[in-house]
Parts: C-alpha cells; structure tokens; sequence
C-alpha cells in the first residue's frame, strides 16, 4: 500500500530536482542525487514514486548460467512483477555497466504494470529500445551483456545504494531531465510543500532577469520591493 499521498505526488509533478536538492540541503541533506546517471528518453515526463529496491552483487560464474533465468523466484525477474504501480524501481549495480541491469523487454514490463519509472547506476541493453519507449528510465550509459556475466540478482525491496545514494525501501524518488533525486519518506510531505513555493519565487525571478534586472537584491529577496513584486505576480499568475 502507497504511503505517498496523491496532493504530495501531485506537487512533485511540478518542481524540478534541482529545487528539491536545494530543499534538502537546507535540511543537511548533501548526497541525495544519484550520481552519473540521465534519462533515456528526457520527454518520457517527470518521474515520481516509492522506490522498490534491487540489489545486485558480482556474479559468481558456477550460480549464473544461463538457465537461472528458468526459475520463476529469480530475483531480477520477481523484482519486475512485484514492483508496484506508481512505484519507482530503483537497481543497485554498483555503479557498474560493464553489463546491462535489466533490457527493453523488462524495462517494458515495468511500463505496462504501471510502474512510474527505473532507475540503475548501471547500464541497460536495448537502450535505443527503451529510449524510444514513454516511460522514464534512468542509466548510466548503454551496456550490451547480459546481467549474468558481472551481476547476481541477489535482494529484493532491501536499503540499497544507488549511484552513491542510500535508497530504503519507501524513499520517495524524483526524476526529470536533469537527473534523479531520493527523498527521505518522512520529508516528502514538507519538501513537495516548500518545493512548490520555491518554484514559484524562481519562476517570478526567471522572468525578471529575462526582462533584464539584476539578481542583486532579486536573488535571495534581500530587497522590500522584490517582495512586494513577487506578492504581485503571484496574485497575478494565480501561484
């Protein structure tokens, strides 16, 4: 059952990861966004949901044959069909693609189980598949060989790290076409919150600069009449 509240993801929807890395430093947060890792496809849209975790570890080559994918409990392939809709899952490769995490057939699975989106520190085989795909997928770079030759599936829905994030089971996870970042569970609420307002000050702040004012004063609002401006538009824009 989803803890994320539906006014929560809604709020997400709309601000960036950047304005959320920005929210969680504020509260001591320095190391929430994955590193080294870019969407496939950035139109697939913004990607928001509970991370449903997978972690690999290297593979030992008498326990990886081929034929383990003929096990219906393998944890790569249980992963896929227990990940929940609206959930984000979230692969723990140990940031490395010398091969694939999972493919496009998998990746499509996710999509067709309304799942909101993937992410590894790794690579995925078929990325020109998966890329051309509407759904928000997240790698490091494309990598052909299959996961067997350097990955063994090993826990399902564990604490992992991602991309040098810790990642627990339930974290909320956010992705646009910057990159992606990993919300504490307990901070979601407040961060979608006060993301929501940033947003709308930077939106005001963007357009000023456009018009040719300076950022003295402007950015932070050091200024009275930034204050009253931004009062102004906001009521104006209806934000």
């Amino acid at each position: 059952m989803s803890k994320l509240k539906p006014e929560t993801r809604a709020r997400l929807r709309g601000v960036s990861v950047a304005t959320v890395c920005t929210a969680l430093f504020k509260r001591g947060l320095r190391n929430q966004f994955i590193q080294d890792v870019r969407p496939l496809n950035p139109e697939a849209g913004t990607m928001v949901g509970e991370a449903f975790t997978l972690r690999y570890i290297p593979a030992r080559e008498d326990l990886n044959p081929l034929s383990v994918f003929q096990n219906r409990a393998h944890p790569q392939r249980k992963a896929v069909e227990d990940c929940p809709p609206d959930a984000v899952m979230v692969i723990d490769s140990r940031k490395d693609a010398r091969a694939a995490s999972a493919g496009g057939i998998l990746v499509s699975r996710l999509m067709k189980r309304g799942v909101a989106g993937v992410v590894t520190d790794g690579g995925f085989r078929d990325s020109p598949e998966i890329a051309r795909l509407p759904f928000p997928a997240y790698h490091n770079r494309p990598s052909a060989p299959t996961n067997l030759t350097l990955h063994q599936a090993i826990d399902i829905n564990v604490p992992i790290g991602c991309g040098d994030v810790p990642v627990w089971p339930g974290d909320v996870v956010l992705g646009d076409g910057e990159g992606v970042v990993v919300i504490p569970a307990d901070l979601a609420d407040e961060i979608a919150e006060e993301a929501v307002e940033m947003t709308a000050f930077e939106d005001f702040v963007t357009e000023e600069v456009l018009k040719g004012r300076s950022i003295v004063g402007l950015y932070p609002a050091t200024d009275e009449q930034t204050k009253i401006d931004f009062a102004a538009w906001r009521q104006a824009n209806g934000r």
